[in-house]
């Protein structure tokens, strides 16, 4: 049996890269020290803000972001493996003042091993009156990234992304064994539909899900789920908090459970091509 010790990061992200490092750091370091191989944070580790003039005051390059050095200096001396669930950066397109947000993927030597743009951008009215118009803010990135760890392929995915069935299924079939969703979801869509779409998730593309989440009332007023939640690939929840605070939850992986899914229920080697409705 292949086994794998992994933590979800939980956090209720500050507004400032600094303070951010200092809130998520502690956590870090409890996960390595309780065992945990690979560790993963939730989307936006490096500072909450919806204020545009404030969010582009700290906005930095992904080699300057203060947080993120600093996670990939702590990821190097716990010698661990970190996702960092995304950091807002900038893009670095000429022409696009909108940032990237990006998940980054660091290996135990503190190197970035992998990049991911998240592809789909929340732009929703929700029933509560909340409105959300990530695009105005948000660059979209245009590819889907598989990483290779030293467990197996890692896919990166961001929050939103998790309503896109089409995305998990390619990973999938390019060999993840798991799929990482970072996010910040918000209380009603958490709610209503976050480990439900998890659990759908892990089905379909017979594989773990890890989600580590932002939690609570955060500085700028923007309330988020939590409830960073690990699916197996039968669907199972295999570790879950149950509240919003930050903290770090704790599980092992049994790495043979994704051949068993998928020898049990062989969907991914079974489309077909057919016609588009009309």
């Amino acid at each position: 049996m292949s086994s794998l010790p992994v933590a979800l990061i939980q956090t209720r992200t500050p507004a400032s890269p600094v303070a951010a490092l200092a809130h998520v750091e502690p956590l870090i370091r409890e996960a390595a020290a309780g065992g945990a191989k690979l560790i993963l944070t939730p989307e936006a580790t490096n500072f909450v803000l919806k204020d545009r003039e404030r969010r582009d005051a700290v906005l930095a390059t992904l080699k300057a972001d203060e947080a993120v050095c600093g996670l990939r200096n702590l990821a190097r001396d716990l010698g661990v493996w970190l996702l960092i669930g995304s950091a807002i950066v900038r893009s670095g397109v000429d022409g696009d003042e909108r940032a990237a947000n990006r998940s980054i993927l660091v290996g135990d030597s503190g190197e970035v091993a992998a990049t991911y743009d998240k592809l789909h951008v929340y732009d929703v009215d929700l029933p509560t009156g909340e409105n959300w118009r990530e695009s105005a803010s948000i660059r979209p990135g245009d590819a889907a990234v598989v990483a290779d760890t030293p467990w197996g392929r890692l896919g990166l995915t961001v929050c939103y992304d998790l309503r896109f069935p089409q995305l998990f299924r390619a990973l999938a079939k390019a060999g993840a064994s798991m799929i990482a969703v970072p996010s910040a979801f918000t209380v009603p869509t958490g709610e209503a539909h976050w480990e439900t779409l998890l659990r759908a998730r892990a089905i379909e593309a017979g594989c773990f899900i890890l989600a580590p989440a932002q939690g609570g009332e955060h500085e700028d007023g923007r309330r988020t789920w939590g409830r960073s939640t690990i699916v197996g690939p039968w669907g199972e929840v295999i570790a879950k908090l149950d509240h919003d605070a930050p903290g770090v939850l704790f599980a092992s992986l049994d790495l043979d459970a994704v051949a068993r899914a998928r020898q049990a229920v062989p969907q991914l080697t079974h489309d077909r091509d057919f016609a588009p409705p009309r």
